[in-house]
């Protein structure tokens, strides 16, 4: 091609201004991968199904979901958002939420973002216009949010909200701008709401280059975010101490943010320590635990597993879900209050109703 070679900046600068005719912004990773959507025959092995007619869609995500078999009415509501370069069905096979919705008795939301919006199929979470309040993906979300508790009568006092690098980044921002929808979340390998606004500064947070805010400045940019001044959704944060993807400076940034939200920063409550698997807990003064912090030591980027069947046990095994022994999917049930801290029961075969779009309402 003649001419000088564009460097990184130009070729940022092309992708955002493409994206703003658009109306959408892109991640600055400069490469398409392969397509990483959920294509009809992947969700139906996973018994998921996609859900087209969900109101208002200014984020153009997709909407999947899982109810199983035989669920009753006025039951808790668990989203989940993938990391990059996943698919939502992939990622619920790898982290076994479905198994768990099963086993525990919950609707399962996924929303899943299109390579159209991102190159690596990212969730924007450092896109301003998708991390407000009713704008963007966040709205997007939201409605599939709605639909889900309307169409099956769900509890809306019981949802919650996890997710993976990106996605936990983007479920951070869900519970800033709709912290009155959400009982509970949880990050693993992601950042604080407010740690970037627009696609130069997603670099340096994730690096964990974060600006030096005083005591209560994370937790303003998410009184900020949102009306809203009642109680917090209790957060569960995750991280590998070897993660080179997301630096481990985030957790603490996360643990300060929340924290103060919910009034009891300082020294937690309580830790324990299992191995290479720390927890710090955040108690209430009634006692009840608002923030824990798991802290895996020698993990990489990725959601901690503990691959196989059996009590403590979902998923499989692959790049972004290690299995170190230390189930984040079974402990983040247990801390929302959705499963027994002792899990005896087995997974089921075939989680999810084929014909939830029909039973949807």
């Amino acid at each position: 091609m003649p001419g000088p070679r564009p460097t990184i900046a130009d070729l940022l600068r092309r992708q955002q201004r493409w994206a703003r005719e658009r109306g959408r912004w892109w991640s600055p990773l400069r490469l398409p991968v392969a397509d990483t959507e959920t294509n009809e025959g992947e969700a139906a092995r996973a018994g998921l199904v996609e859900i087209a007619d969900f109101g208002p869609n200014p984020g153009a995500l997709r909407m999947l979901a899982c109810l199983p078999k035989g669920l009753p009415t006025g039951v808790p509501l668990v989203v989940v958002l993938h990391g990059c370069t996943q698919s939502a069905a992939a990622f619920d096979r790898a982290c076994g939420w479905s198994d768990l919705a099963a086993r525990f008795g919950f609707a399962l939301l996924l929303p899943e973002q299109r390579r159209v919006n991102n190159p690596k199929c990212c969730f924007n979470w450092f896109a301003a216009g998708d991390t407000r309040r009713d704008a963007g993906e966040a709205l997007s979300i939201r409605r599939m949010i709605d639909r889900m508790v309307a169409g099956h009568a769900l509890d809306p006092g019981r949802i919650y909200i996890a997710g993976l690098s990106a996605g936990g980044a983007m479920a951070a921002a869900m519970l800033a701008v709709y912290p009155e929808v959400f009982a509970g979340g949880a990050v693993i390998g992601g950042v604080p709401y407010g740690a970037a606004t627009n696609a130069r500064q997603a670099r340096p947070a994730m690096a964990g280059r974060l600006d030096n805010r005083p005591a209560g400045g994370w937790g303003d940019a998410v009184r900020a975010a949102s009306p809203h001044r009642g109680s917090w959704p209790r957060v569960s944060v995750w991280h590998g101490d070897a993660d080179r993807s997301v630096h481990p400076v985030n957790t603490e940034r996360l643990v300060e943010q929340w924290t103060d939200l919910h009034g009891v920063a300082g020294q937690p409550a309580l830790e324990e320590r299992d191995g290479g698997h720390l927890r710090r807990v955040w108690h209430g003064p009634d006692g009840k635990a608002l923030v824990e912090a798991h802290t895996i030591a020698g993990m990489a980027h990725g959601a901690p597993i503990h691959a196989g069947v059996g009590p403590g046990r979902c998923g499989v095994a692959g790049p972004a879900t290690l299995n170190v022994g230390v189930s984040s999917t079974h402990a983040i049930v247990e801390f929302w209050g959705l499963a027994p801290r002792s899990d005896a029961a087995a997974a089921s075969t075939s989680p999810c109703m084929p014909n939830l779009v029909h039973n949807s309402g």
